[in-house]
């Protein structure tokens, strides 16, 4: 064997051992389902603000995209902004992108844009919704 052969020997042998040394990441990540009363909103000034299009985060709405509201009680329990939802009976995922009034409890209320036929036709529904949370790493640090 040469000097570049052997030279290629070590780093194939090198780069087999930092692959094999390399921890396996868990998912930092959990779903949590949790019941919840399910209405729909558009983006227009009387079921809003006078600035409908921009959500209480300060995010912009644009018809189409999967966006829901919550009650600021589940803000509480993980449903914060931009998690990730699922919403039994409703086809995607759907990200938080804004907040109800205080007056709601475990309530969201569905995105649809300017239609507001839609969001009439959805109602108010109990739903069983399923989020994204990050586990925390190391629950036995107290603060």
């Amino acid at each position: 064997m040469n000097l570049v052969n052997l030279y290629r020997y070590f780093i194939v042998l090198l780069f087999i051992a930092l692959l094999s040394c390399k921890e396996k990441q868990a998912n930092p990540y959990e779903w949590k389902t949790i019941e919840v009363t399910a209405t729909a909103y558009n983006s227009l000034a009387y079921q809003t603000s006078s600035n409908p299009h921009i959500t209480a985060f300060g995010d912009s709405l644009k018809p189409g995209l999967k966006y829901i509201a919550v009650s600021r009680d589940l803000l509480k329990n993980g449903l914060r902004h931009n998690t990730l939802v699922k919403i039994e009976g409703v086809e995607g995922t759907y990200l938080v992108k804004d907040k109800m009034n205080r007056r709601f409890r475990k309530r969201i209320d569905l995105y649809m844009g300017t239609d507001v036929k839609a969001a009439k036709k959805w109602g108010k529904r109990k739903v069983n919704i399923s989020y994204r949370i990050e586990i925390e790493k190391d629950s036995t640090v107290t603060k």
